[in-house]
C-alpha cells in the first residue's frame, strides 16, 4: 500500500513538473512570437535584403500612383528612387508597397514596410505611434466642389454632406472643429473623388496640394477654399524606436538638398499638373529644414 502511493505521488510530481515545462515552453513561444511581430528592420537588414520596402499610394496622381502600364509614378516615388539608389546603389532597388491612407501606421507597426512615403502628413496623434524624419512638403487642406453650387466658406457646408478619406487630416479636422458637418467617408481616393462627381456631398476636402492638382485636369469643379486649417508638413515616416533608418533619411534629404532634389522631383511630377499658377517655393521644403 504505501508503495502504491509513493508511485502515486511520483506520478502526479512528474504531471505537475510536466505541465509546467509545457507552460514555460508556450510562454516562450509567445514571446518570441511577440518579438517577431515587433521586429524591425536595420540598415543591415535591408541591405541583406537588397529592397527598401517604401509604402506609397497607388490612387493619388501625382504624388503616388500605378500608370497605365503598371508602374509606379509620382513625387513621392521619385524620392523614394532616389533614397534606393543612395542606400543600395540602384533606383530599383525599392519595394513599392500600395497603402491606403487608413493604413499608413499599421504597415509600419507591422513591419510590411520600412518607410510610409504615401504623402503623410505629419500630426502629434500620429507621432505617437511612427517616428517622422525631417519634411519634404509643405501642405494646408483645401476644399474642392462643382462650379454650379461653388463652396467658398466652411460655413456653406452647415446641413450638406462633405466628402473625406478615411484616415487623413481632413478626416480628424472636420471631426474635431465642424463635427456638426456631415462625412462621407470612402478608403481609396477614386472612391472619393467618384462619390463627388456622382454628387454624393457637396464638396471634398483633402489636403490643397491634392484637390488643386485634381480640379485642374476635371473641368466644372473648382478649389473654392484653397487654405483651411495650419500649414502642416509631409514626412516619411519609420517605425517607432527605428533611430538607425531615421538618422539616415534626415542625413539624406540633407544630402540631397544640396543640390535642389526635391525642386527637381518637383519638376518632374508636380509642375506639368500645376504648371505656373504654384510656386514650388510654397510647397517644397529642401535639405528636410523649414526656411
Amino acid at each position: 500500500m504505501k508503495n502504491i502511493k509513493k508511485v502515486l505521488a511520483a506520478v502526479i510530481v512528474g504531471t505537475l513538473l510536466v505541465g509546467s515545462f509545457v507552460g514555460c515552453s508556450k510562454s516562450t513561444t509567445s514571446d518570441d512570437k511577440s518579438k517577431s511581430s515587433a521586429a524591425t528592420s536595420s540598415l543591415e537588414d535591408i541591405k541583406k535584403r537588397g529592397k527598401i520596402r517604401v509604402g506609397v499610394f497607388s490612387d493619388k496622381p501625382p504624388f503616388g500612383y500605378v500608370d497605365s502600364n503598371g508602374k509606379n509614378q509620382g513625387f513621392d516615388v521619385e524620392i523614394a528612387k532616389r533614397f534606393a539608389k543612395d542606400l543600395l546603389g540602384d533606383e530599383s532597388k525599392v519595394e513599392f508597397v500600395l497603402v491606403e491612407a487608413a493604413a499608413r501606421v499599421s504597415v509600419l507597426e507591422s513591419n510590411k514596410v520600412d518607410i510610409t512615403m504615401a504623402n503623410f502628413t505629419v500630426t502629434d496623434e500620429r507621432k505617437q505611434k511612427v517616428d517622422f524624419a525631417n519634411p519634404y512638403m509643405k501642405v494646408s487642406l483645401g476644399i474642392v466642389s462643382p462650379d454650379g453650387a461653388l463652396i467658398t466658406s466652411v460655413d456653406q457646408l452647415k446641413g450638406k454632406k462633405l466628402i473625406v478619406n478615411k484616415g487623413t487630416t481632413a478626416e480628424a479636422y472636420f471631426m474635431k472643429n465642424y463635427p456638426d458637418i456631415e462625412l462621407l467617408k470612402y478608403d481609396q481616393n477614386t472612391e472619393t473623388f467618384e462619390a463627388l462627381k456622382d454628387g454624393r456631398g457637396a464638396a471634398l476636402a483633402h489636403d490643397n496640394t491634392e484637390v488643386l492638382a485634381w480640379a485642374k485636369s476635371n473641368k466644372g469643379f473648382t478649389v473654392g477654399v484653397p487654405t483651411l486649417g495650419s500649414q502642416d508638413t509631409i514626412a516619411p515616416a519609420v517605425k517607432k524606436g527605428n533611430k538607425e533608418l531615421l538618422d539616415w533619411i534626415n542625413t539624406e534629404l540633407e544630402n540631397i538638398g544640396k543640390e535642389n532634389f526635391i525642386h527637381k522631383a518637383y519638376e518632374d511630377t508636380l509642375k506639368p499638373v500645376y504648371g505656373d499658377s504654384v510656386s514650388p517655393d510654397n510647397l517644397v521644403i529642401e535639405g528636410g529644414k523649414l526656411k
